[in-house]
């Protein structure tokens, strides 16, 4: 599943909070564990910063679902 998330206002978003308001995690605290748990990658790499700044162009990845920043 790809999901496009695109940045209003902002010039980024934090990875757990993007993983709440995309809907892949129902809470931040789901989303949190996801991400120390080594879960979550971001353009690749495993990300384990729970509030790492995502910006337009990045790719985040959880199991088999993408999310696209523009």
């Amino acid at each position: 599943m790809i999901v496009q998330f695109k940045l209003e206002g902002n010039d980024f978003i934090e990875l757990n909070s993007l993983l709440k308001v995309t809907g892949l995690c129902e809470s931040g605290g789901r989303a949190n564990k996801l991400i120390v748990a080594g879960e979550v990658s971001v353009d690749g790499a495993i990300e384990n910063r729970k509030r790492c700044k995502i910006r337009s162009g990045q790719k985040v990845e959880l199991e088999n679902q993408v999310i696209l920043i523009e």
